[in-house]
């Protein structure tokens, strides 16, 4: 039957909603005992039936002495042949979420279900609406969607892997957008991500060319003039401005529009971004979206590939030929005695 697992295959680690601690209270027993009869719905569950599914839940569960168990049901469900059972766990006066199991109708097996909605396009899961994007068309069947951090020496490495080497292999058929998500811990990351998205909402390529710029040399920012070249945090902001402005001198957009953004440093987009990031569960970055398929770290330039061309096989396209990865450049011969 698709989508049901045996109980007993089950992690049981994932059984108690919330941890049931020992207690020295009696055990209640769930029902009197009676002779077995199959499980109907909308009935009470036989005595007999619903003590062979304590027994085995407190086996599976290791359950603390102390503990009690609720059963209801079985109520009718979505499974054919199965009834839902109800039930919950309390120890110490703790109870535990209501957890629900199938149990079929002839009373001998005892499942888990669970049911997920399928329905949407995973590639609509983050939107990449409003940001600069690179590579393909908005129709680009693949949509990658990195969650970056300027200061993040792991996004450099990523960034530095994936770029060109996304647009070499595919070409039109990836589409990249990148949304910020600045770690804390990384002193100039905001400042840097507010100054490339004041540019980035006049030119793209400026957008692109300071976060390509920002990510190669993200070592040296912040270094002084003297020999010591200390980091500071006001000298990382002076030339993060400077840099951006410098691009945007040269992509020709409007200069007092964009020294305006960088002067006011209005956080709130980037905090926006942020919020989103979280609440897909990002807490790290580098973090990728390959049409929602979501991968975390800078992971090697061969597992991106594949998720790319699974990406690209279910929308119906034919990805290039296996990816190669160049030979390594052998090492130089040592010199032998008396050459």
């Amino acid at each position: 039957m698709d989508g049901i697992v045996p109980f007993a295959l089950r992690p049981f680690c994932l059984l108690l909603a919330v941890t049931l601690t020992l207690g020295c209270h009696a055990q209640k027993p769930a029902v009197n005992a009676s002779p077995a009869t199959p499980a109907a719905t909308g009935k009470p569950l036989p005595p007999e039936l619903a003590h062979r599914v304590e027994v085995l839940l407190r086996q599976k569960a290791n359950l603390p002495p102390g503990s009690t168990m609720n059963i209801s049901g079985p109520t009718p469900s979505d499974v054919p042949g199965y009834g839902t059972l109800t039930i919950t766990f309390t120890s110490d006066e703790k109870t535990s979420h209501p957890i629900n199991f199938l149990l079929s109708n002839d009373g001998k097996t005892l499942a888990q279900f669970s049911k997920y909605d399928i329905s949407a396009n995973p590639r609509d899961l983050v939107s990449a609406e409003g940001r600069p994007a690179r590579g393909g068309p908005a129709s680009a069947p693949v949509l990658i969607v990195g969650f970056d951090d300027l200061e993040c020496p792991y996004c450099a490495r990523l960034h530095e892997t994936i770029f060109p080497a996304i647009n070499t292999r595919y070409g039109n058929q990836v589409r990249v957008v990148y949304r910020d998500f600045p770690i804390e811990q990384h002193p100039w990351a905001m400042r840097a991500a507010v100054d490339v998205n004041c540019l980035g909402e006049q030119s793209v390529q400026g957008y692109w060319n300071s976060v390509d710029y920002i990510h190669a040399h993200a070592s040296e920012i912040g270094e002084g003039d003297d020999k010591a070249k200390e980091k500071t945090l006001p000298k990382a902001n002076e030339q993060l401005d400077k840099l951006v402005r410098q691009q945007g001198e040269f992509q020709k957009v409007d200069m007092p529009k964009l020294n305006a953004c960088i002067a006011k440093q209005d956080t709130k987009a980037v905090e926006a971004s942020r919020n989103i990031g979280v609440g897909l569960g990002i807490d790290s970055t580098p973090t990728l979206f390959i049409n929602g398929d979501k991968i975390n770290g800078a992971l090697p330039v061969e597992f991106i590939f594949s998720i790319v061309d699974d990406a690209l096989r279910a929308a119906g396209q034919t990805p290039p030929p296996p990816y190669v990865a160049p030979a390594a450049a052998p090492a130089p011969a040592k010199a032998t005695p008396g050459q």
